[in-house]
């Protein structure tokens, strides 16, 4: 099998994550990184034996030697920095959220279906061997039509008020950085809702740290999420269908 050659986009926490995990990958072969300085892009490379370093984010979107790449910047760019890749001609696998809002994803796929480039956001809880194992389940009726979807992911992260996660500027707040993870749990066994409730409490700083999310469907269904940035909960998921449930333990 040929490999896929990969670049990196970022040099934070998660793209180094992702950089160890594509170590266990047979197919991939991380090739370059980009990053604002080259002292960063550098520092990055050389922790991963990466060849090729580019000192801007450009440059890594015009390398013709790299195939796709992992876009692990804050949130607030990844609308900009995908659309800069998939111009370059390169793949693109954006890090969650995969934008801030509706407009700015339509723009990702817009600019996706416009050079021909794939685009996809590295939700990586669909890719998981549990859950795949609970869609193939649920495919083959194990637990009847599904009728309701609880999932919760709240946590006390550390407050810093002038970090990513209390910025607006940066995309902060609790459902872009892990609400994202039960709202998606309910669109892939319930679709997309007919009617959405919210309630959420802003901090001093403007951002969600805590917010409740509610999908109703006319089918007869429903989905009740939670999600925080100042308060831990079990981080448990119970898909419930008119013949059974499935209930997924701590850290689902």
């Amino acid at each position: 099998m040929d490999k896929i050659r990969w670049g990196i986009l970022g040099t934070g926490r998660i793209a180094g994550d992702f950089a160890q995990g594509l170590t266990a990958v047979d197919d991939a072969d991380l090739v370059a990184v980009g990053s604002r300085t080259a002292e960063t892009a550098n520092a990055f490379a050389d922790r991963f034996s990466i060849p090729t370093r580019h000192a801007s984010y450009a440059d890594l979107a015009n390398d013709p030697n790299v195939d796709i790449v992992y876009i692990a910047t804050p949130h607030s760019l990844h609308k900009e920095n995908s659309i800069l890749c998939l111009e370059g001609g390169r793949a693109v696998l954006c890090e969650k959220p995969f934008a801030i809002n509706t407009v700015e994803a339509e723009e990702m796929m817009a600019a996706a279906r416009r050079t021909g480039c794939f685009l996809m956001e590295a939700m990586w809880t669909r890719c998981l061997p549990h859950m795949r194992a609970i869609a193939r389940l649920v495919a083959d009726g194990a637990i009847g039509e599904v009728r309701v979807v609880e999932a919760d992911f709240c946590y006390r992260s550390r407050v810093n008020l002038d970090g990513r996660f209390y910025r607006l500027d940066l995309g902060g707040g609790a459902l872009l950085d892990v609400g994202v993870y039960p709202v998606t749990l309910a669109y892939q066994f319930l679709g997309q809702p007919d009617a959405i409730r919210t309630w959420a409490h802003l901090g001093e700083t403007g951002v969600d740290e805590l917010a409740a999310i509610l999908f109703g469907y006319d089918r007869g269904a429903m989905a009740m999420m939670t999600t925080a940035i100042r308060a831990n909960t079990h981080h448990t998921a119970i898909i419930s269908g008119s013949a059974g449930e499935i209930i997924i333990h701590e850290r689902w």
